[in-house]
């Protein structure tokens, strides 16, 4: 019997990536984001190549409802979720009193909120069935402060710290959470977030990310993944020096 994943973000970048992989496994799939045209695309090729289902939902995880239609539909629809991937998520750069505040909260509903509401919708079936995989896409800027990019930094500090909190909480489960930290990533993100990576900065693709992602999340054991040695030691070295010079250091970068 097929296992289905569930990715939100779907239509791009690491969440487009991840569904390819998903799809190459075969996995049925269910695809979330606001674009409907791409994920129809995206639908009808991983459909012809790999021979495998796909549901698509076009939902604005910003709105508060929506984490719950989308479990409605899919139990109205008896698509029982094996794996859950929080993917998307978006961030703002500038300073915090000059940036748009509807947007923010908007980040903070997308990165935050609706990541919470899904785990919590999606996990319950899980621990009934006693199997079952979540990711959550975090990011390196978890692990410190993020000046021009305040809120979002504070974003993915919530989801590292949730996501390792909920998989102590259930580690004598048969249900695993691997939180997805990935540094400089070319995507769309960049576009989204009006912010350029200088030249010296080793930025890695969606692909690279989404296939470490991806063999993490198959070890069958809850886990935190940084992609990339440089993005590794730096996350581990703020952990020793103290917070101002962190602060002022990603604040130069």
């Amino acid at each position: 019997m097929s296992q289905t994943a569930l990715i939100t973000g779907a239509s791009s970048g690491i969440g487009l990536e991840l569904a390819k992989l998903f799809a190459q496994d075969k996995y049925d799939l269910v695809l979330v984001a606001r674009n409907e045209g791409k994920l129809n695309e995206l639908a009808k090729d991983l459909e012809s190549k790999y021979q495998i289902k796909t549901k698509v939902l076009s939902f604005d995880l910003t709105h508060d409802d929506s984490p719950q239609l989308i479990f409605a539909e899919l139990q109205k629809e008896n698509i029982s979720i094996d794996v859950l991937v929080n993917n998307a998520g978006f961030g703002t750069y500038g300073d915090f009193k000059d940036n748009n505040l509807t947007t923010e909260l908007e980040m903070i509903k997308l990165n935050i909120s609706s990541l919470v509401e899904m785990t919590k919708l999606f996990l319950e079936p899980m621990l009934v069935r006693k199997s079952g995989k979540i990711m959550q896409v975090a990011s390196t800027a978890a692990f410190q402060p993020g000046p021009h990019m305040a809120v979002y930094y504070a974003t993915k500090s919530f989801v590292l710290n949730f996501s390792e909190a909920v998989a102590e909480e259930i580690k004598n489960t048969n249900v695993t959470i691997t939180t997805l930290c990935p540094g400089p990533t070319t995507t769309n993100f960049q576009k989204i977030s009006n912010i350029e990576f200088p030249e010296s900065l080793k930025v890695m693709t969606a692909s690279e990310v989404a296939k470490i992602g991806y063999n993490e999340l198959n070890k069958n054991k809850s886990s935190v993944v940084i992609t990339g040695l440089r993005n590794k030691l730096f996350a581990f070295s703020v952990r020793f020096l103290p917070r101002k010079l962190v602060t002022k250091i990603v604040a130069s970068i």
